[in-house]
């Protein structure tokens, strides 16, 4: 079997050969350094993540899922992004999917020669019904994962839009999507260990396709998350005071607004401003979601809320 270059991900930075004969100040000092170079090249990919936000958004407006493929670490790492949307800016359930290497076990232990199955990935792809107007995500530090591939290009066939996230520029991954997202980051310092600099990239690069999509689809306003689920004590103490800052009025007008509107924040910021409880929704059916058009349609514009 002939040899085929590793990917450069998996190569030995030879700075950390004797990694294991520092101490512990200075393994953590260089592993420090490491992530920051990760984080570094992140930087060259911002023209090619806009260009993939910029073409998605359109879909998501029109019905679509956020769909999250990877094996391993990669898949770990896109399962954390996609389960804190509902939470955080309450994207419902079934408009978020993941594509996992193994199944949903391989979350928390490994499931071996799952990733390199490429006919499986093709299949998930099937079995979720994959449609014009999803956003199918491929995440793989080689760029190399057959599992992964194949859910990216069975995703592209089925008409979806395709983003690709890897760390080798060339890699079969990034040739397979219609937005390649390829982030550099180069030999890990213990080499193949990509849950290191690559990990950290992806999660860097996924915070800010997912928070951008969220933003373009009406779901944060003037730096708040205006859609969060308030379900706790904690939340629902932050609740009370985004409304009270965002609508300007005290905080018991905010706190009787958002028990109005069973704690959904947006809907209790056009109340506390003087909309009709029995209105709010059919106002933002109407803008989409977005409140600072809703505020503007119903009359509430202030030259204070910025809209």
């Amino acid at each position: 079997m002939p040899n085929t270059p590793l990917p450069p991900t998996e190569g030995v930075d030879p700075a950390f050969e004797d990694l294991d004969l520092w101490p512990v100040d200075t393994q953590l000092q260089a592993l420090w350094q490491s992530q920051l170079a990760a984080v570094a090249a992140i930087g060259p990919a911002l023209p090619a993540l806009t260009r993939a936000v910029e073409a998605a958004l359109p879909r998501l407006r029109a019905g679509g899922r956020l769909i999250y493929a990877g094996a391993g670490s990669s898949a770990r790492i896109s399962a954390q992004d996609g389960a804190e949307l509902e939470p955080t800016f309450d994207w419902p359930e079934d408009k978020v999917a993941f594509l996992i290497a193994g199944g949903t076990k391989a979350l928390t232990q490994a499931v071996e020669n799952a990733e390199d199955d490429y006919l499986a990935g093709e299949r998930a792809v099937a079995d979720l019904n994959v449609g014009p107007n999803d956003i199918l995500i491929g995440v793989a530090a080689s760029g190399r994962t057959p599992y992964t591939i194949g859910c990216v290009e069975a995703g592209g066939k089925a008409g979806a839009l395709t983003i690709a996230i890897a760390g080798a520029a060339e890699s079969p991954l990034l040739k397979a999507a219609s937005y390649p997202v390829p982030v550099l980051t180069g030999s890990e310092p213990i080499a193949g260990s990509t849950r290191m600099k690559a990990g950290t990239a992806q999660k860097i690069v996924l915070n800010l396709i997912s928070t951008s999509l969220m933003t373009g689809l009406g779901r944060v306003w003037r730096g708040r998350m205006i859609d969060m689920r308030a379900r706790n004590e904690k939340l629902r103490n932050r609740a009370v005071s985004m409304v009270a800052s965002l609508a300007e009025c005290d905080s018991e007008s905010a706190a009787t607004a958002l028990k109005k509107t069973n704690y959904r924040v947006k809907s209790a910021i056009l109340v506390a401003m003087g909309l009709s409880p029995d209105a709010v929704q059919s106002v933002l059916d109407e803008v989409n979601g977005n409140i600072r058009a809703a505020i503007v349609k119903t009359g509430l514009d202030r030259s204070s809320s910025r809209t």
